[in-house]
């Protein structure tokens, strides 16, 4: 595995060679785009997919083709049309930009946070042509003031302002209350528009099974403890721990190995600032959280990370190729069941559950905040492509996925 595989801009290339369903789907986009660029309405086209089943790479291929045709291809209907790629993530952003500089036909200030173009069409009383919206689950649905986000949400403030609008999206990536949304709720815009979807379910990223994908699934949508898979660790190295710092062992030597591996984790661990870092104890584990990322380097991609914890805020959207996943202390075992229960007492994320005007039922509250710290999981358990190991805070839990494990007849390598 050459040093350049790891890299993000490698993944998201524009060059990356396209699967058959996924070239039909850029194709059918942008003739969707083509068809509505002159009409005299907004138009919108969802992608739905799960982490991992190449909603990026579908998105990096289509911007750039749209920009080629916008600044070069006089005959096409995109020809001298202003277009723009948003994504609500820093580190993801950084990755994009970093594409630009290789590609003649796109310029780095094609690619923005909503916000910052929102506010910066307002000043000049513009509007653009297309809006491709990478990680739409991340736009923000209510006012923040912090991001300088003044509107009821960005994405209906989007489509006022542009002509077409391509998003991706997925309910089980929604992490925090101020980028509430479901489904039901985004449809209930995307409805009022000629519109077309498209689901992508086959995974890319994770070389695992089928089987160990599903399993992922059942524990963080159903609250589930089911059977390990047999075939769990067929073509994929999937571990269960009982030592936080055994597992965090096996990750540098992989990380030697391969590079790109790294230790994540939930929130959940209390703020304990030592020699000015927040750290996370687990038996002889302690390692900080991640550091504010000030470079245009993405956080796994520095090499001081492999002594820093991951977050879902450094970590979404990003391929690893193996990862140490620390499964806190807000999600634990019902004792006498193979049921998950959400502690919501024990979650230490303060931003992610602030209070909106427009939710005041007390259980539905409670219900999306238990779902939240459960989607965080899912985007952590969907990160590595060659191999997940975990470990749990909670004794019962941990217990019982070492039973599972043995009982799948699955068995840890011995390493040196």
């Amino acid at each position: 595995m050459g040093e350049t595989t790891n890299a993000a801009v490698e993944k998201l290339s524009p060059l990356k060679k396209l699967t058959p369903e996924q070239e039909k789907l850029v194709e059918d986009i942008l003739a969707f785009a083509g068809q509505h660029i002159t009409g005299a309405f907004p138009a919108v086209y969802t992608i739905y997919g799960d982490a991992g089943t190449g909603k990026s790479v579908v998105l990096s291929q289509l911007f750039d083709r749209l920009q080629q045709a916008a600044r070069h291809d006089h005959a096409s209907p995109f020809y001298g049309t202003t277009n723009y790629f948003l994504v609500n993530h820093p580190e993801i952003l950084k990755v994009y930009r970093e594409i630009a500089g290789t590609r003649p036909e796109l310029f780095k200030k094609d690619f923005a946070r909503p916000t910052s173009l929102i506010n910066q069409l307002d000043k000049r009383g513009q509007t653009i042509d297309v809006a491709v919206i990478d990680e739409a689950h991340l736009l923000l649905s209510k006012a923040d003031h912090y991001n300088n986000f003044y509107h009821d949400n960005q994405l209906v403030e989007i489509i006022k302002r542009a002509k077409v609008v391509v998003l991706v999206f997925d309910q089980y990536q929604v992490l925090r209350m101020k980028s509430l949304w479901t489904p039901e709720r985004l449809r209930a815009i995307t409805d009022q528009y000629p519109h077309r979807e498209y689901q992508l379910q086959r995974m890319f990223r994770m070389t695992a099974s089928p089987e160990l994908v599903q399993w992922f699934n059942h524990f963080t949508s159903d609250y589930r403890l089911e059977a390990l898979p047999e075939n769990a660790r067929h073509h994929y190295d999937f571990r269960v721990y009982d030592d936080a710092e055994a597992m965090r062992q096996a990750i540098v030597r992989r990380n030697r190995e391969v590079g790109l591996s790294r230790i994540l984790s939930t929130s959940g661990y209390p703020s304990t600032l030592d020699g000015g870092k927040h750290y996370i104890c687990e038996g002889h584990f302690k390692m900080p959280w991640d550091q504010y990322n000030y470079t245009l380097t993405p956080w796994a991609e520095l090499p001081q990370t492999i002594d820093e914890v991951g977050s879902i805020y450094t970590c979404q959207g990003f391929d690893l190729n193996y990862t140490g996943i620390i499964i806190g202390p807000p999600i634990s075992q019902v004792p006498g069941s193979r049921r998950l229960r959400v502690n919501l007492d024990k979650y230490t994320d303060s931003e992610a559950f602030k209070k909106r005007a427009d939710l005041t039922d007390p259980t539905m509250i409670t219900k999306l905040e238990k779902r939240m710290i459960m989607n965080s999981l899912n985007v952590l358990f969907k990160r590595g492509v060659y191999g997940t190991y975990i470990y749990a805070h909670d004794p019962l839990l941990r217990q019982t996925l070492r039973q599972l494990f043995a009982q799948a007849s699955l068995t840890i390598p011995q390493e040196y």
